[in-house]
C-alpha cells in the first residue's frame, strides 16, 4: 500500500491550487481532473490504487473549488486559464507530459487541453463527458433547443441568482444534486416543451422531482464524504465553480478551429449517465473524430458520478484504459 498521500499548496503566476500528491516522485505522472459540483476528494478511491500501481497522483482542487484561488472575474474561469493551471502543475513536478484523467467539467477541461498543449499530455481517458465539438456557440444552441423552458446552463449564465439558490443550503445543495445525477435516480429525457420556464425557476426544484429524493444519502456517499464536500463549498462557493459554465461560449471560440486531441486517447461512462445513457452515439463517434481512439468501457448500472457510484468496476475499467493507451 502506498505510504504518503499528501496535501500541498501549488503556486504558479496568479494561482494556488490545493493538490494531493500520492506516489513517488520520478513515477509517471498521471493527473485526475474533478467535475462539478465534486472536488479531488471525487477521486479517492483512486488515489491509492494508482499510487501502488506505480503511478505519481496528482489530483488539484481546481481552481475555484476548495482553498484553491477563486478568482472574483468570469473570464478567469476560461479553458485556457483552466489548462494553463494543468500545465503549471506539471512544471511543479518538472515532468515534460502526463496522463490525463477527467470527469465531468474535468474532462472538457482535459479535452481543450490535450488541443492547446498535446505536447503535454501523453494520453487521455476522459469519464462521462464524450468528446464532442459544439457545432455551434453553445448558449444559441440551447436557446434553439429550449427556447423559454428552463435549462441549468443557460440558468447558470447570469452572475447572482443560481449562487443565492445553491449556498443558501449547502448541505440540501448538494444531496439533491449528487441524487438526481445517480444511476438509481435514472430516468428517460423529458421533451423540452414540458420543463417548467427558465425565467422563475431554480436548479433544485427542476434538477429532479424533488418528491423523489430519498432521504439520506445514496449508499456509495457516506456521510464523512458528504460532509467534506459540504466543509469544500462552504468555503469557496459556488461562483468560481458556476463560472466555469459562464465561458462555454468563450472557450467555443477558443478551441472551435483547433484540431481534435491526437494521442491515444479512451473513455469511461455509466449506463445510467444522464450525459450519455440516450445518446450512446456520441460516445461510438468518438472512433471517427479522434485520431488514435482506444475504446469505450461502460459500467452497466453507474450513473454520472461513475468513479464513487462503482469505485471497483471503475478502477477495472481504468487499468484496463490505460493498458490499451499504452
Amino acid at each position: 500500500m502506498v505510504e504518503q498521500i499528501m496535501r500541498r499548496i501549488m503556486t504558479a503566476p496568479g494561482i494556488e491550487l490545493d493538490v494531493i500528491d500520492a506516489g513517488t516522485p520520478g513515477d509517471p505522472v498521471i493527473v485526475l481532473c474533478h467535475g462539478w459540483p465534486e472536488s479531488s476528494h471525487s477521486w479517492r478511491h483512486q488515489i491509492g490504487p494508482l499510487a501502488d500501481a506505480g503511478w505519481r497522483v496528482l489530483v488539484p482542487d481546481q481552481r475555484g473549488y476548495g482553498a484553491s484561488s477563486s478568482p472574483r472575474k468570469v473570464d478567469a474561469y476560461r479553458s485556457d486559464h483552466l489548462s494553463a493551471d494543468l500545465v503549471a502543475l506539471l512544471d511543479d513536478v518538472g515532468t515534460e507530459n502526463a496522463t490525463f484523467v477527467g470527469h465531468d467539467w474535468g474532462a472538457l477541461v482535459v479535452w481543450d487541453l490535450a488541443r492547446f498543449h498535446p505536447d503535454r499530455v501523453a494520453d487521455v481517458v476522459n469519464v462521462s463527458v464524450p468528446y464532442t465539438p459544439w457545432p455551434m456557440k453553445p448558449t444559441d444552441m440551447f436557446r434553439a433547443v429550449y427556447g423559454d423552458r428552463f435549462f441549468y446552463m443557460l440558468y447558470f449564465q447570469e452572475v447572482g441568482p443560481v449562487e443565492n439558490e445553491l449556498e443558501a443550503d449547502i448541505d440540501r445543495t448538494l444531496r439533491t444534486i449528487l441524487w438526481g445525477g445517480s444511476g438509481e435516480m435514472a430516468r428517460a429525457p423529458v421533451d423540452p416543451t414540458e420543463l417548467p420556464p427558465l425565467e422563475g425557476t431554480g436548479l433544485l426544484d427542476a434538477w429532479v422531482d424533488s418528491a423523489r429524493v430519498p432521504d439520506g444519502l445514496p449508499a456509495w456517499l457516506p456521510a464523512r464524504d458528504q460532509a467534506r464536500y459540504v466543509e469544500q463549498f462552504s468555503a469557496s462557493g459556488f461562483f468560481g465553480p458556476i463560472s466555469w459554465y459562464r465561458n462555454l461560449d468563450a472557450d467555443w471560440e477558443l478551441t472551435k478551429d483547433l484540431p481534435a486531441p491526437p494521442m491515444p486517447c479512451a473513455f469511461i461512462g455509466g449506463s445510467q449517465d444522464m450525459v450519455i445513457a440516450h445518446r450512446m452515439d456520441y460516445v461510438y463517434s468518438m472512433h471517427d473524430m479522434l485520431p488514435d481512439f482506444r475504446g469505450a468501457t461502460i459500467i452497466d448500472g453507474a450513473g454520472h458520478w461513475t468513479q464513487q457510484e462503482a469505485p471497483a468496476e471503475f478502477n477495472d475499467a481504468l487499468f484496463s484504459s490505460l493498458r490499451a493507451l499504452r
